[in-house]
């Protein structure tokens, strides 16, 4: 026993992994915390972070998408100062976005027809992904093939915060805000807002207000020369031969200067870093001594937000639309499980997660009192079901 798990069940985390995915050449490496009331009850890392070198507790990983939690809770730290509210129009801070009207038809070699929304952009819809933006990947109508063409959201585009909004307000919204759910470019829209409403770069606010104050010293959008020795090789699934190079740790596109800091996917970070973030989540918003958000305003990022209490599975248009993702709503920032049983996973009724592209995640159970951070490096993270088999290991391991 320790902190309420079984152990003997934890450390059939690291041992499924090591079988399933690891030592079949599935994943490069695996890195998981548990942690129960604050205090850790698990932390195992296998694999190699590079050929050659063990993965080791302080490795640095690229976190993609896990980025946009935290951009979030910025945003809120500023709701919270009266600077900005959850009604205030996107255009009010943004108003490049005056014009941009809804998709009607067109696109690729003809012009788009547009019409305007039946409603205005709110930062609300900004959070929630109810806005109408999207993402190219998805690869399912004429606006994800403008972003693509725009490379609205392609990593090594050299857009500035400033010249990303002017192109992004050029192309059509999918629907109307409000209307639906997409996984979108929403969350780089709400690192933009924080800088302008700061006036100060978006990677500074992050430092000052949340890593600075939490003790997250490897969390950054840049990992420096002098810690580069540290950052993973990442990968990319291959069909036939598991996994292909994507970016190398020693010549990373991480480690160099970038002119626009992405709140929907840029940061890395490691392992205890993040873990200090939930743990701040775990304790409504405070670290020991160090109060980011109030209790009252995580409670509300961390509520369904989907309109009348649905979850993904009727409200999403593209990407999360399937069936596991039943009795999952979405909150502020946060996926959020609003019913475990239609969910088919282990868990509690208000447990919170999110995860990235390169097969990261992280969940938090207030119930219980878990928080859990898994890392490695595979994208896309839609290859393996490996997050959900974790969370349910963790579950299962509980014994009080």
């Amino acid at each position: 026993m320790s902190h309420g798990f079984d152990t003997a069940r934890l450390d059939r985390i690291p041992a499924f992994l090591a079988a399933k995915y690891v030592d079949t050449g599935r994943l490069p490496h695996a890195a998981t915390l548990v942690s129960r009331r604050g205090e850790t009850a698990h932390l195992s890392c296998i694999g190699e972070a590079r050929p050659g070198e063990a993965l080791k507790e302080d490795a640095i990983f690229r976190i993609a998408s896990m980025t946009k939690p935290i951009t979030s809770v910025a945003f809120m730290m500023l709701v919270e100062e009266g600077k900005v509210a959850l009604s205030t129009p996107l255009a009010k801070i943004c108003p490049e976005f005056n014009d941009t009207g809804v998709f009607v038809a067109g696109g690729g070699n003809v012009p788009f027809l547009t019409r305007p929304p039946l409603q205005p952009i709110r930062m609300v819809d900004v959070l929630r992904h109810t806005a109408g933006f999207t993402y190219g990947f998805q690869e399912r109508t004429p606006v994800d093939a403008a972003y693509r063409k725009a490379r609205i959201d392609d990593f090594d585009a050299d857009y500035t915060m400033d010249s990303f909004i002017a192109n992004l307000a050029k192309i059509p919204l999918q629907f109307d805000p409000g209307a639906h759910w997409n996984y979108s470019m929403a969350t780089d829209v709400l690192g933009a807002v924080v800088e302008r409403i700061e006036g100060k770069p978006f990677a500074e606010v992050l430092q000052e207000r949340i890593f600075g104050p939490l003790g997250m010293v490897d969390t950054g959008f840049k990992v420096p020369a002098d810690q580069q020795h540290r950052l993973t090789d990442a990968y990319a699934f291959h069909p036939a031969d598991k996994t292909q190079d994507f970016d190398a740790g020693a010549r990373s596109r991480w480690a160099k200067d970038r002119s626009l800091h992405s709140g929907g996917g840029g940061l890395a970070s490691t392992l205890q870093d993040y873990h200090r973030f939930c743990l701040m989540l775990l304790g409504g918003g405070k670290l020991g001594d160090t109060r980011i958000i109030s209790r009252k305003t995580l409670d509300l990022m961390t509520s369904n937000h989907l309109p009348g209490g649905g979850d993904l599975t009727q409200h999403s248009v593209g990407i999360f639309s399937e069936d596991e993702n039943a009795g999952v709503g979405f909150g502020l920032g946060f996926a959020v499980t609003i019913d475990p049983a239609r969910a088919g996973i282990l868990g509690s009724v208000g447990d919170y997660y999110w995860g990235g592209m390169f097969s990261t995640g992280f969940f938090v159970d207030p119930v219980e009192e878990i928080c859990m951070v898994f890392m490695t490096q595979l994208m896309p993270s839609s290859t393996y079901p490996v997050r959900r088999e974790v969370k349910t290991m963790v579950h299962a391991a509980i014994d009080d």
